[in-house]
């Protein structure tokens, strides 16, 4: 059996959920260690930012070990330390086989192995069974037609790019083992929530569903997991928390789904047995607001729900159904918002500025419902991301927001608008708004939010700059708060 080691890059997740210190086991490289290791693969995950390596403790721990295989993890924030991490392990050993898997390499995979030589093959869609049948099959003298039959895989046969046929979605998810916590260092995360009347609470990530059957443009998800949802019984659901209850002393729960309640009557039956073994959990999800009922979120909430997170997207009826794809009505969302409030539950809402075609007098629609709720919950904001594979890259490269010849194996493309320090390398999608128009509904947002200061983040933007465009784009926002600031205190002195 080959060995494999499975890495997480120096740079963890580019994410502004993570940019205070938390961090979460990656749960993606658990679920492929747990099935390698059921099968009798010798397998290591390395996640390189808790363990605090940098470029060379990697390089030579890959020459002193000489993996088989050697994995990699990659998203669309993180890409260039994930690409960075391939090159170096063919480096450090030209004979491993270089696999990149993760939401990235689903999405653009082929753009991957077009521009990265190092890279062998991309594992695209979920890893757990390709992992397998790769490891399989790979034998150490390098030849990859072995592969030629295996479904799922991207790979160059002739110098050409090849993309296999995807693997069926895993149908039974009960049939996978646990997540395989116990392969990393897991004393070394802190990831805590804090929960009102209780404190930081110590933490772990449970996903127990993967797909989403919705249209928003924006979105990958549908590209990763799949349209048709497919979800973990909650019987097997409740006996992960109570495991990982019993083994790391859990007491709070980030279920990742992306929609916990695609099927209420699942999500009332995990409730139900949560509160039936009386579990002691507090938790948070992520929910889809117009199919929540009044019964539903009151069950949650004596299960342990202290925090719900949906999204609107865009104040604008227009915006939000005809642009984005999402059929939803305020007056659901006003309706969810009022229960959270009645109950005690912390609301967080996503939205979204720039949207292709939306107009300044659109945006103030989002806007005045963010400070129409200021104090009583919170919101998440940001400018609209391009993401590999979805509709809106579409959009993107047919409007010429990415320019002609555009690759993201390339860093700074000239008229790329990016934003480093709040969620890593990502296109921006700028439309109808100029710049100072977003950063004036930025900064509203953050005068708006109890958590969120842009003031004590610009010392870290100006040490992200890399280029006159980036500077400029500082300086406008940097000008733009002045002036509102400025606007803002002349109210309040009149008043």
């Amino acid at each position: 059996m080959p060995k494999v080691q499975l890495y997480l890059p120096p740079g963890g997740y580019f994410a502004e959920r993570w940019s205070k210190g938390s961090s979460i086991p990656p749960l993606g490289l658990l679920s492929i260690g747990a099935v390698l290791e059921r099968e009798g693969i010798p397998v290591e995950i390395v996640p390189a930012n808790i363990l605090g390596m940098d470029w060379a403790d990697i390089g030579r721990k890959i020459r002193t070990d000489k993996p088989d295989i050697v994995g990699v993890t990659i998203t669309t924030e993180n890409r260039f330390q994930s690409f960075r991490l391939v090159r170096l392990a063919k480096k450090a050993h030209p004979g491993a086989l270089t696999v990149l898997g993760g939401p990235h390499a689903s999405m653009a995979g082929e753009d991957c192995l077009e521009h990265i030589p190092e890279l062998d093959l991309v594992v695209r869609g979920e890893g757990e069974e390709t992992m397998l049948e790769v490891c399989r099959l790979w034998k150490a003298d390098g030849d990859l037609r072995v592969f030629e039959s295996v479904r799922g895989v991207i790979l160059r046969k002739d110098g050409k790019v090849i993309v296999h046929p995807p693997r069926p979605p895993i149908a039974d998810l009960d049939s996978l083992p646990f997540p395989a916590f116990h392969l990393v260092p897991y004393e070394k995360y802190n990831f805590k929530l804090d929960v009102p009347g209780h404190g930081l609470l110590p933490a772990i990530s449970v996903m127990t569903s993967r797909g989403c059957p919705f249209n928003c443009s924006f979105c990958a998800t549908p590209i990763n997991w799949g349209r048709h949802v497919r979800m973990r019984s909650p019987e097997n659901v409740v006996r992960e928390i109570e495991l990982l209850k019993e083994r790391y002393g859990i007491k709070a729960v980030f279920f990742y789904d992306d929609t916990f309640n695609a099927s209420p009557k699942r999500a009332d039956a995990i409730c139900d047995l949560m509160i039936a073994r009386n579990l002691d959990i507090h938790f948070m999800c992520d929910v889809r607001l117009d199919i929540m009922s009044r019964e539903l979120i009151e069950k949650m909430k004596r299960a342990g729900l202290y925090y719900l997170s949906y999204g609107l997207e865009a104040g604008s009826d227009r915006v939000r159904k005809d642009i984005v794809g999402k059929q939803i009505d305020l007056a659901d969302f006003h309706r969810l918002t009022g229960w959270c409030l009645e109950l005690g539950i912390i609301a967080n809402v996503f939205m979204i500025f720039s949207h292709p075609t939306e107009t300044w007098e659109e945006a103030q629609a989002t806007i005045q419902i963010i400070e129409q709720y200021r104090g009583r919950i919170e919101t998440s904001i940001a400018i609209l991301h391009v993401y590999p594979g979805t509709p809106l890259e579409k959009l993107a490269r047919d409007t010429g927001v990415l320019p002609a010849g555009f690759t993201w194996t390339k860093r700074y493309r000239k008229g790329v608008v990016t934003l480093p320090l709040a969620q890593g390398d990502v296109p921006l999608f700028v439309d109808k708004l100029s710049w100072p128009q977003i950063c004036e509904l930025v900064l509203r947002w953050s005068f708006s939010s109890r958590k969120t200061s842009l003031l004590k983040k610009a010392p870290q933007a100006l040490r992200h700059v890399r280029s006159w465009g980036d500077l400029k784009r500082l300086l406008v926002m940097g000008g733009k708060f002045v002036q509102l600031k400025y606007s803002r205190h002349q109210k309040k002195t009149k008043a």
